[in-house]
């Protein structure tokens, strides 16, 4: 008597093992073979200088990734953070200008982040109103508000101690991809090893089930928000003392790209369902990809063409996975 014969289940377990393992890291295997393959054909491309700029690029990305990944997971998403970006810029610049203290125009910014991603929270949880519905309004108004207080035009910056905030480095790293760093870290851990983590995969998995459990949905929904927008202040924030100045028509279209490197990730459109590890993947492959275009002059419509290409195989990718998993 064989082994199959002692244990039914043993044949057909191995190929479920094997999908399991191809589904998890299929997408960091597949970003080692195109980065290497790029440093082996794009001149330039794995130089120091190259790899930094890389890093810091997608720093910005990484940082609103972060707490997308949490908006996903819960079920929900949101379209304002381009928006949220360009007002907190602004709003920095302006405070820089007016009172010349670093620390409040730091404050003001994510004050008004933290308090945009409340409003979207009680918009969304508490009055019921469609995530896509809720977040295109603030993406509208919070822009509006951005071109309203800037006149309609850059704000410039003149502090080096605010300038500083976006171009320090230290050990030799862009103090912007050091936070985008301790973002993922303290979201990953926020994510796997606390109960606000498990709760927000329960309510996306199952909202009615997990408020049967005793998981108040309502506020952990407007708390994920809340965090969404306040991260997505401090990219804001950093973005307007790299460029020194506080642009109210920055980040367009910014919020496709973090979904993008979400889902590309693994987070699931569904709901219930994210790895911080994968959300880095995407991010860096988001990342690469915009490096590898422009190191190769290629033109700005044709990326805007593989953005558009990335996204829809995104989701795609991400529906073929739920299908595989309801079979």
């Amino acid at each position: 008597m064989n082994v199959s014969q002692l244990n039914p289940a043993a044949p057909t377990s191995r190929p479920l093992i094997s999908r399991q393992w191809l589904s998890e890291y299929s997408m960091p295997l597949a970003y080692v073979v195109l980065f290497a393959v790029l440093a082996a054909t794009v001149e330039n491309f794995f130089s120091l200088t190259n790899v930094v700029g890389l890093m810091l690029s997608v720093a910005q990305i990484g940082m609103v990734a972060c707490t997308m990944m949490l908006c996903l997971a819960s079920r929900d998403f949101d379209l304002s953070v381009g928006s949220t970006i360009a007002f907190a810029g602004v709003l920095g610049a302006i405070v820089m200008e007016q009172s010349g203290s670093v620390t409040l125009a730091i404050g003001a910014g994510l004050a008004a982040g933290a308090l945009i991603g409340a409003c979207n929270g009680v918009l969304i949880a508490y009055l019921r109103v469609n995530a896509l519905i809720a977040t295109l309004a603030t993406m509208l108004m919070v822009r509006g508000l951005a071109f309203i207080v800037s006149k309609g035009q850059a704000v410039g910056i003149n502090s080096d101690a605010f300038i500083a905030f976006g171009d320090e480095r230290f050990f030799g790293m862009p103090l912007p991809v050091l936070v985008c760093g301790l973002c993922f870290l303290v979201f990953g851990v926020l994510l796997n090893q606390t109960v606000f983590g498990r709760n927000t995969l329960a309510i996306g998995g199952n909202p009615e089930a997990a408020r049967l459990a005793g998981v108040r949905v309502e506020r952990l929904r407007v708390w994920i928000f809340l965090l969404q927008g306040l991260v997505t202040a401090m990219a804001g924030l950093i973005l307007a003392s790299r460029i020194t100045s506080g642009q109210p028509n920055a980040a367009q279209g910014f919020e496709l790209d973090v979904i993008s490197a979400c889902v590309l990730g693994g987070v699931s459109l569904q709901g219930g369902k994210a790895r911080i590890f994968g959300v880095l993947i995407g991010v860096l492959i988001m990342g690469t990809v915009e490096n590898v275009m422009n190191l190769m002059d290629v033109d700005a419509f044709y990326q805007y063409l593989m953005r558009g290409v990335i996204l829809l195989v995104a989701v795609l990718l991400d529906q073929l996975k739920t299908r595989g998993e309801r079979r």
